[in-house]
């Protein structure tokens, strides 16, 4: 008997960078505006660009940049 495997479609990776490392692959926003994004994300849309795990934050970077698009910053 063959075992047929099925192929998952590709996804496409998105970089999570924690809060804390963002600083180390851009400039802006500071750690500090960030973490002031995160406490109003209910409000302004940035829960969108959060991922949670356990306690720590990461941002997504891909859908951090299409927030700011949408915000008209870029």
């Amino acid at each position: 008997m063959t075992e047929q495997r099925t192929t998952c479609p590709a996804r496409k990776e998105h970089r999570l960078i924690p809060v804390t490392q963002w600083k180390d692959y851009h400039p802006w926003p500071p750690i500090g505006g960030l973490r002031h994004l995160i406490f109003f994300e209910k409000t302004n849309g940035f829960a969108h660009c959060i991922v949670r795990v356990g306690s720590r934050v990461l941002i997504d970077e891909e859908k951090f940049f299409e927030w700011t698009e949408n915000q008209g910053a870029i």
